[in-house]
C-alpha cells in the first residue's frame, strides 16, 4: 500500500485528476478510517495510507458511482421505487431533502424491522396511521374524552416518526439506496432476503460484498455524505424526467403508429 506524504500527496499520484474527483476531493469523499478499521473487502478501493487515514482511490470511487447512478437512474425510468435509508445524523437532513423533491420513500430515523420482510404487517400500520390522521382532521376524535384524544395525538406522533417516509411505499421497492451499511445493517440483510437490489456508500471499514452496487466513499462526513446524495437524487430526478417524457411521447401517437406492424 502506498504511503502517501507531503511530497508525495494523493493530488500527484491520482493518475488523472478531472473536475469531478477534484470535487470529491473538496467534499472529503477520499477520506476514509483508521487504517487498523480497514475492512478486507475494501482493500481493492483504498489508494493509499496517509497519517494512518486510508485514502479512497477516487477514480475508481468515479466508476463506481456512474454505474450505480445509471443502475438508479433506470429503475426510475420504468416506474420503479428507490427506497432512501439514511439512519445517521450527517444524513438525515439530506436524505429528507432529496426525498421531498422525488417523492420517494424513506427512513431517516431508524430502521423499521420487517419493513421489506414483513412488508404486509407494515402496511397494515401505515394504513392504520392514516386512519388516525383522517379521523383528527375531520373531527371524529371529538367523541373521546379528552384523555383518550391525548393517547390518540400520542400514537399518530409515534407513528408518523416511525412509518412517515413511507406512507407512499405501496409496494416493495426496486432497490434501496443506503448511506451506512454499518449504521443500517438490518435494511441490509432484509434487502439480501428479499433479493432487492443494493446502492450504497463504502466506507473503508465497510464490508463491500453485501451491496450490488457499491459507492466507495467517506459515508461519515456532511460534506461527502451531501456530495453523494446530490448525486443520487440527481439520478432519480433525471430518471422522471425521461419517464416523463416517454410518457408524453407514447400518449402523442397516432392510432397508426400505436398499431404493431405486421
Amino acid at each position: 500500500m502506498t504511503e502517501i506524504t507531503a511530497e508525495n500527496n494523493i493530488l500527484d499520484l491520482a493518475p488523472a485528476v478531472d473536475h469531478e474527483i477534484e470535487e470529491m476531493i473538496k467534499a472529503g469523499v477520499h477520506l476514509g478510517h483508521a487504517r487498523a478499521k480497514n475492512h478486507p473487502a475494501m482493500q481493492p478501493y483504498i489508494f493509499g495510507v496517509r497519517n494512518t487515514i486510508s485514502i479512497i482511490d477516487l477514480a475508481k470511487t468515479k466508476e463506481k458511482l456512474a454505474v450505480a447512478l445509471e443502475f438508479i437512474k433506470s429503475v426510475v425510468v420504468r416506474g420503479g421505487v428507490v427506497l432512501l435509508v439514511g439512519t445517521r445524523p450527517a444524513a438525515r437532513k439530506i436524505i429528507l431533502e432529496v426525498a421531498d423533491r422525488t417523492k420517494m420513500p424513506y427512513f431517516t430515523e431508524r430502521w423499521i424491522g420487517g419493513a421489506l420482510t414483513n412488508f404486509k404487517v407494515i402496511t397494515k400500520r401505515v394504513e392504520y396511521m392514516e386512519q388516525l390522521e383522517q379521523e383528527k382532521a375531520s373531527g371524529e376524535l371529538g367523541k373521546y374524552t379528552k384523555r383518550e384524544r391525548m393517547k390518540k395525538d400520542e400514537e399518530i406522533v409515534r407513528l408518523k416518526k416511525n412509518f412517515d417516509g413511507i406512507r407512499v411505499m405501496k409496494r416493495l421497492p426496486e432497490a434501496l439506496f443506503i448511506v451506512d451499511i454499518n449504521e443500517d445493517s438490518t435494511a441490509v440483510r432484509e434487502a439480501q432476503r428479499m433479493k432487492i437490489p443494493i446502492v450504497a456508500l463504502c466506507d473503508t471499514n465497510s464490508n463491500v460484498n453485501l451491496v450490488d452496487y457499491p459507492i466507495p466513499s467517506n459515508d461519515d462526513a456532511l460534506p461527502a455524505v451531501r456530495f453523494m446524495i446530490g448525486k443520487v437524487g440527481a439520478a432519480m430526478e433525471e430518471g422522471q424526467k425521461q419517464a416523463q417524457e416517454k410518457a408524453v411521447a407514447a400518449a402523442e401517437k397516432t392510432p397508426e403508429e400505436k398499431e404493431p406492424s405486421l
